[in-house]
């Protein structure tokens, strides 16, 4: 899947445990999120790549 630019995988761990990876200016982000939901989980992670787009473009600047 793709969110702004950004590739990243998810699959469900255990029931209702989701683990994700994606990767930003060369640095691996791994994570996982809990919820019963499949596209919360995709939403939780959509999240989690625009707050870390938005920190590197804040110390870039």
């Amino acid at each position: 899947m793709q969110h702004r630019g950004v590739q990243f995988s998810i699959r469900e761990a255990l029931p209702g445990e989701w683990r994700y990876s994606f990767k930003i200016d060369g640095k691996t982000i791994n994570g996982k999120t809990q919820t019963r939901l499949q596209l919360l989980a995709v939403r939780r992670v959509k999240d989690r790549i625009s707050r870390e787009l938005n920190r590197n473009v804040e110390t870039e600047t």
